[in-house]
This record gives C-alpha cells, structure tokens and sequence, in this order.
C-alpha cells in the first residue's frame, strides 16, 4: 500500500535530508555529558524536571525520557524520536514546537541532539541532569578573599570618588562627633559633662580613648545585640496564629549581650549557634548559643493529622536553614527546597544536607543548669521520688485488696445507691428550706481521675429560693459573689474565674484548680434547691474532655465560718465506666467511679486508717518534692534521636509526601572550588553533624561568612552596607560598591581574631566615618544616596533609641541588665493569643528597650511606630518610614507626657529658680549645646506661658533629638 504523508512530515522530511546532506548526521562521535547534556539542562530542565515535570514527565534521567512515551526517545533512530522532531522550525521563520519558553534549539544543537541519538543515545550511569542558575560558582562572593591592595579604608573610598571627580566632606565638629559615636556603640546619648570634656580635650588621642571607653562600656553589647538579635529573628512568642508566649528565650538575649561585651571572637560565637550544646555540654553559658536555631517562628498546632503534622515539621525545618543560610553565609537557601535554586548554584541536595543536619531539633525548653546543679537536684529527689514510688504502690495493693473483697459483695452495697448518677447535664439537690447566706459546693472527687480534687468544670450553679416565685439568689445579677481557686495565670486574666458560674450564661466556663465552689448571697434567703452543671447546653452526658464532679456534698452557713451539710451524692449510683476516658493514662490512682465506691465503703476502719496514713506521708513528700527549687529553663530546643534517624530523601516539590533520592548530611557544594567539603554517613549522631556543620561555616578557606559579617559592620555605622542586601549576597542581591574594600575588611576580621572590638575602632578611626555630614548640592548630584562616602549619612535613631534617649533625659533609666524582659502589653491566651498594648507604661518598664519581652504581631505604640522589626523574619536592616502615628504616638502617648514630667523635674532639681538657666539646662541635656539666643527667646516665652514640663515636651518632640549628623 502506499504511504501517504501530511505536510507537516513531509517539511520535516525535507529539514531531515538537509541535514544528512550537510554530513552532521553521518555517525560522527558525540559526547554526551560536554556536548547535549548543557543542551538539555538548558533549554528543556525549566519545564520538565522531577519538581516540575510539565508534559507529565521528566528530562532529568535516561530512564525518565524513557519512560514518558515510547516514540519520544528511539536510541538509534532520531529520524522517529519525538525529542529530536519538536525541536526543527516547521517552516522558516516559525518557531519549533520546544520549547515553548525561551530560545529554541540553534541548528547546531539540534544537529547534536539527532547525532547522539543516532549514536544509541548512550548516557554515563548515575548522571542526573540538574536546571543551571543563573549564578554559577564563578560569583564574586563565593571567590576566595582577595589580598589586599591598599593599607587603609580611606584609600579604598578615595579610589571610588576620584573616579566620579567627588572628594570627602571635611571633619565633623567634636559634639557631632562625639553624639555620633556614643549612639553607634551604645545606643544612648552623651551627657553634657562627657560633651565638654571632649570638645575642650587638647590631646591628639582623645578620640581614639572615647572610642576605647565606649567600647569598655556595658552598654555596647546591649546596643550591638540589638542589631544581632534582629539578624537573628529573635522574638519571644511563637508566631503563627497561635503566637504562643515563650517565656525563656531571655537567656538566649543575655547571652548575645555577654557575648559582645566581652569581645568574644565572632568564629567561636558562630559555632556556639550552631552546636554550642555539643562542645558546650555542661555549660549553660555556651550551650544557650544553640537557641539561635529555635528563636524564629514557629507552629504549635496540636491534633494534626500525620500529612499536616509532617508538613509542619518541614516547615520548621526549612525556617531553621533559611535563618542559617541568610545570617551566616548571606544565602537565600529557603529557595532550593522545591527545586535547584533558580539563582544561585545551591542544588536540592545542598538543602537536604542541611535538612539532614538539623532533622533532630524540634522547639521546646529544655532544663538549663550545670551537671553539678543537674546532680545536686536529682541528688535531692531520689529518695524521695523512691519513697513516693513505694507509697503508691502499697496503696494500690491496699486499694486492690479491698476492692477484691467488696465486689463478691456488691450486692451489699448497691441498696445505698438509690438515686442517678450525676448529670453533667444538670444535677439537682433538694432538701429541707433553711436560712443562708452562704452557699458551697464541695468536690468529693472527680469522675475520672477520681483522687485529686481539682481540675472539674461547672458551667453553671444554681441557688434556689424557698418562695412562691423562687429566684436564683446565686446569681452575679441578683448580687451573688463566687468565690473558688481557678485554673487561671498571666494569660488568662478574667477568663475561666469562679464568677463565670454565676452569670447565667452556660457557654462561660468555671476551671476548679480546688474542690470548693463557695457562693456569698446578697442576703440571707430560705433555700431549698441547688442545681449544677458542666455541660447545660447539652452534649453526651459522659463527655470527657474535661472532670466533673462525681462525689459531693453540699453545705450552708450564716457566717461563712460554721458549715451544715444540708445534701450529698454518696447515695447516688456511681459514674458509668464507659464514660471513663479511653485516652487517660493509667496511672496508680486512676479507676472507675463504681471501683472507688466500693473501695471507700468496703474498707474496714483499720484500712481506713492505713489508708489515711498513707495518703498524709504521701502528700507531704509532694509537698516536699515541690518545694525544692525547680531547675531554671531555656528555650534551647529538644533533641530527639528518632527525628535525626535516616535515611534522608529530598522533598520533591519540597512536599514530605514526595520523597526523591536519598541525601546524607553535608556541606553545600556551592563553594567546593574553594575550600574542603564534607559529606557524613546518613547514621551520624546529629549533635556530630552540627559541629561540622558550624566547624564548616567559621572555615579559614570560607570567603562568605567573614564577608557577610564585615559588611554587616560597616552597614551598622554607616547606614548601609558595602552590598546593600546583607543576607543576600547571591545573584538577586546587590553587588558590592567597593567590593576590594570588602575584602579588605574581612581580611582584617579574621586578622583581627573575629573580634568585633578591633573592627569598631578601625573603622571610626577613619576618615571616612570622622567627616561631617553635611550636604554638597554638586556632589549630590553625582551621588545622591551618598553610596561612596563623600559625606557622613545621617540617620534618624531607632525605636529602641528613642525610648532609652527619652528614658535617660529625664533622669529615670533603668541600667538594670539581664534577667526576664519586661511587657509593654497585656495578653490573653485561649485558642491564640491576643496581645493589647498597655496606655500606661509604669517604672518597672523603665529598662533599656532590648530588654523589652517582644512578641511576634505584637503592638507596641512607640516601638513599632518607629519601625522595630516584628522578627518573623531575620531583619538585617531596619525599615525607615515617617508616618503620622510617629507625631501623634510622640505627642500625645502617655509615656512621653511621663518622660516630659521627669525631664521638667530633674531640671528643676538641678537649677531650681532661674528661668534663663533652666532653659540652658533643658538644651544642654537633650541637645549636648546651648541654646541660641532665637532658641532661648522662644523657649522662655513658652515656659513662663505653660510651664517648664511643656517646653521639655517640645523638646522630646524636636526632629534635632531624635537624629544624629
């Protein structure tokens, strides 16, 4: 029969034979891996690869072309190969069929791709095809740190302005100078005495001995921790919707302050983040670094199904390597979890090394003491732990003697249970009319853990009185008051308290943390009926999400000191099993209600009394137990084997139900041109792969971590950094205006031992940082932003700033360091927490800023009008905005019109009488000068005409104080 062909084969056909004219297709050799894998990975991996796979298959493996389709791939045979057809122009000037985004196959590669075919297609065993980023490892930040060329910073920044025809500012006046480096390294301002003896200083050092005494003092490492804390995302709630309060991070925050103040060598302050659990191990002092790696966001979700809990815990993982990646190393390691990094040359299997790394870590506090205290405690508790352990243990066995004996006779004791048992639903008590004016309701015990007496929900009680027209007396309304320990702390103030099962609503609940409901009436009334309940609303009465009462007795009294017994439950029938918690532990004291019945009325007096005996030396080795000193606790994460357990896979479509070939722990590739890598068996104890992993980073021949942290140094005194996207130094990042200075200054970093110290003072020695800042309209024009340096910036202070400037003018900061933050806020905590920003801020928050319990999503008024980052982020540089909340927050916000009372007063103290003086005062402390005489005219108009505290509000509200030149 003849063959018939379409005009699409038959123009196929004619390209075809054009090319076996041109004699490429003749056999000639083809190398795979050097000639049409670059070829693959370029024009088809963006589209058909395993995270991908458009069309519904992959290019990445033989086996994957093989599989997609018979036709696609005929090793031999291109002539009928559907990968080699797709990629030949139908006609001229009509793009190919593939692929569909970006360039098309040159003739030349398509001429290849048909010759390796033709040749059987072979492809080297193990080979995976990856998408090339656009970055490759010949970026600038992964090269090794260049020698440098030049002997100072200034030379470096001359360099650049002459080649714009630019020159430096002059010197900056000694009060700029000295205002500029005192809240450089510590935050807050100089007083005027330190202003004078400086400007008036004859001696050529005097500069250089400010920088030394600033750096000696205590609050350079709270000043620069700050600036860590935000690289670090450091926060102290969890985040999420759930925002949960994390009540022992604050160790992590000391720690970072210490660090600095003592000048410890940023290599070994590194290393401590990542493994300072491992090396440190004994010592909470360096073991606190590790909660670097639980200080971001988190998610305590409870009750996931297994898929979303799996998700979440991927989640966490991957927060953990992007804060590592972005604060160390300047990499944007988040993006390779689905996929190769789009940018920057960090492969799937980069991530996944790092994912193995980590995967033992999980968020938690853990105790945090040295052995010797860890030893000294359990030294305390074990014999009474054991004597406690042998009590229960008798107890059980009395319980279960008696218990043995009294169901052969339950017949004896089921004639006194005449009545139901109770209701959650409503249980009712009706006795003989008497007169009270107080009414309690006593827990006998629970039905389910059916010993401790505390822990059961009423939604409502009722108070009846004996009257043709009863009322509840009881009720809040009515003037009832309740009394009775709840389950209630810091976070939950009003909610869950005594007076919610008063109030007539059955959706408020009652926690009972004691067995006494205690309810004041108004009056005295005749009573005769009392009702309650934990479930009104309706519900399975066994519902068992929370206790109930099960054994009760109800009693009344006129004074509140002298109780009758006017009803009990001891003759109804006792709680169904089947309402007992299937989910309970069991525990010694755990058992049915009907068990605990006939236990309590099988006993004979002797093992009454034995019991008694026993329960008393009980409680008191709990007591006892409880009053020794709990261990103090960090955030510091829990370790658990299981979780560090492999193998490992890669995530396809970064999902943990997709799993993709097995990875082991290991360092990235990324910079495996220029210093050693390491690749860990999959069985490695975890704590072993963080140490290599943090042994790693701090590297010798690492060129990005000193890089990183240098530019983050010149970035905190000058404004901006020498790349101005300081956790990214990749291809989407900035790229370096002075990339040899760079160099330069992490040459001296490491020179300089990773000492920050050392740094400081090379920089602000320089001319560069000691020139003035004011404006050049000519220079502007060549340089705006002031990129290279011809000016000083300026810059406004930060949140932090302001509130200690403010704090420190008015004479009432607190130097106080360390310990427990304080709280701007009240918070709630139900399902989520909900945080309010307090209007009135009290002394005991007149600690420096840093000390301040942030929390994630929370509103601070000042602070987060001035822009302090929220931290679900790492934020290596502070947003500046100017808004209107800023003037209003500053006018008008009551801690401002406090700080202006303070000011106005320590004035007066110090000048009492003389107007004149007074004002000069008010300018010397705030401003460090004297007011000009404009200044001084106005100032006393507004003093004699609204008093001195408005004038020192005015000036907490100048632009002057809150910038610094």
């Amino acid at each position: 029969m003849a063959q018939y062909y379409s005009i699409r084969e038959s123009l196929l056909i004619l390209v075809r034979l054009a090319f076996f004219i041109s004699g490429v297709l003749s056999g000639q050799e083809v190398d795979f891996a050097t000639e049409v894998a670059p070829i693959l990975e370029k024009k088809c991996l963006s589209c058909h690869n395993p995270n991908l796979v458009k069309g519904e298959f992959s290019m990445a493996t033989l086996q994957d072309i093989l599989t997609a389709d018979e036709d696609y791939l005929k090793p031999g045979n291109s002539a009928d190969s559907t990968l080699y057809w797709i990629t030949l122009p139908l006609e001229e000037g009509e793009p190919p069929e593939m692929p569909k985004e970006g360039d098309p196959l040159t003739e030349h590669e398509s001429e290849l791709l048909a010759a390796w075919i033709d040749a059987g297609a072979e492809w080297p065993d193990g080979l995976i095809l990856k998408e090339p980023s656009k970055g490759d490892k010949s970026w600038w930040a992964y090269q090794p740190i260049s020698e440098p060329k030049l002997e100072s910073i200034d030379a470096y920044i001359a360099v650049e302005l002459q080649k714009k025809g630019l020159s430096m500012n002059p010197p900056a006046d000694r009060r700029n100078l000295i205002r500029r480096a005192t809240y450089d390294l510590t935050g807050l301002p100089p007083s005027p005495e330190e202003v004078e003896g400086f400007v008036n200083d004859p001696d050529p050092q005097a500069y250089e001995k400010l920088i030394d005494r600033l750096l000696a003092s205590k609050h350079y490492g709270e000043r620069w921790g700050r600036h860590w804390l935000d690289v670090v995302r450091f926060a102290e709630s969890g985040g999420y919707e759930h925002n949960f309060f994390v009540y022992d991070l604050w160790p992590f925050r000391d720690y970072v302050i210490r660090s600095l103040n003592e000048d410890k060598p940023f290599d070994v302050f590194f290393r401590e983040h990542i493994a300072g659990d491992v090396f440190g191990r004994g010592n909470p002092d360096i073991e606190i670094g590790a909660a670097f790696l639980t200080a971001g966001p988190f998610e305590r979700a409870p009750n996931q199904e297994p898929a979303q809990a799996a998700q979440t815990r991927a989640n966490h993982l991957n927060e953990m390597i992007s804060a590592t990646g972005e604060v160390f190393l300047g990499m944007t390691l988040g993006c390779a979890r689905c996929h190769d990094h789009k940018f920057d040359p960090v492969s799937q299997e980069d991530y996944y090394g790092l994912y193995a790394t980590f995967a033992g870590i999980r968020h938690g506090s853990v105790s945090w003491a040295t052995q010797e205290a860890k030893q000294a405690r359990a030294d305390l508790l074990r014999p009474l732990e054991k004597r406690l352990s042998d009590l229960e243990l008798e107890l059980v066995a009395l319980q279960d003697t008696v218990l043995q004996r009294s169901r052969e006779n339950i017949a004896n004791f089921e004639k006194h249970w005449t009545r139901q048992p109770v209701d959650r639903r409503g249980t009712e008590e009706r006795f003989n009319p008497l007169e009270a004016k107080f009414v309690r309701l006593v827990c006998e015990s629970q039905d389910l853990n059916l010993f401790t007496n505390k822990g059961h929900k009423i939604d409502e009680i009722e108070v009846w009185s004996a009257e043709n027209n009863p009322r509840n007396v009881a009720l809040s309304t009515n003037g009832g008051k309740a009394t009775g320990e709840s389950r209630v702390s810091e976070e939950l103030p009003g909610l869950y308290v005594a007076e919610q099962a008063i109030d007539g609503d059955y959706d408020s609940q009652y926690y009972a943390d004691g067995p006494a409901l205690t309810i004041e009436l108004a009056e005295p009334a005749m009573v005769d009926r009392v009702v309650f309940s934990s479930a009104r609303r309706g519900g399975v009465p066994g519902h068992t999400k929370y206790l109930f009462v099960a054994e009760y007795r109800i009693e009344v009294s006129l004074d509140g000191q002298s109780w009758q017994e006017v009803a009990h439950g001891r003759d109804r029938k006792p709680v169904p099993k089947k309402y007992a918690n299937p989910n309970a532990a069991v525990q010694p004291e755990f058992m049915s209600h009907l068990d605990f019945r006939l236990t309590r009325l099988g006993q004979t007096e002797e093992e009454k009394q034995t019991e008694k005996d026993i329960r008393r030396e009980i409680k008191q080795l709990k007591e006892k137990i409880e009053s020794i000193e709990p261990l103090p606790t960090a955030f510091l994460g829990t370790r658990l084997p299981e979780d560090a357990q492999g193998p490992f896979n890669i995530f396809i479509g970064g999902s943990p139900q997709r799993r993709g070939y097995e990875v082991v722990p290991a360092s990235l590739s990324t910079l495996d041109r220029v210093m050693p890598t390491y690749r860990l068996a999959g069985n490695v104890d975890e704590s072993q792969r963080r140490l290599a992993l943090a042994k790693w980073l701090t590297d010798p021949e690492n060129p990005l971590t000193p890089r990183v942290l240098a530019n983050r140094i010149w970035q905190y005194h000058f404004g901006i950094g020498i790349v101005d996207t300081p956790n990214d130094f990749g291809y989407m990042g900035g790229e370096p205006t002075h990339p040899e200075l760079l160099d330069f200054l992490a040459s001296k970093l490491i020179e300089n031992n990773w000492q920050l110290k050392a740094m400081h003072k090379l920089l602000m020695l320089s001319e560069t940082y000691r020139q003035s800042s004011a404006w050049n309209t000519n220079s502007a024009k060549v340089d705006a932003d002031s990129r290279l340096l011809w000016r000083f910036p300026p810059r406004r202070l930060s949140a932090e700033e302001i509130r200690d400037t403010f704090l420190s003018l008015s004479g009432q900061l607190d130097t106080t360091m360390g310990g427990p933050g304080f709280r701007l806020y009240d918070f709630m905590l139900d399902t989520v927490t909900t945080y309010i920003p307090l209007d009135n801020h009290g002394p005991e928050t007149y600690r420096r800023a840093i000390y301040h319990h942030n929390a994630r999503a929370s509103v601070v008024d000042l602070m987060t009008d001035f822009d302090q980052p929220d931290c679900t982020l790492s934020a290596p540089r502070r947003t500046q905005t100017t808004t209107p909340l800023q003037a209003l927050t500053m006018m008008n916000h009551s801690f401002t019109r406090d700080m202006a009372d303070h000011f106005a007063l320590r004035v007066r103290k110090q000048v009492p009488e003389d107007l004149d003086k007074q004002v000069q005062a008010v300018f010397q402390i705030a401003y460090q000068r004297q007011a000009d005489e404009g200044e001084l005219k106005q100032s006393l108009k507004v003093v004699k005409d609204h008093g001195l505290r408005a004038l020192c509000r005015a000036i907490l509200n100048s632009s002057e104080l809150i910038h610094v030149n």
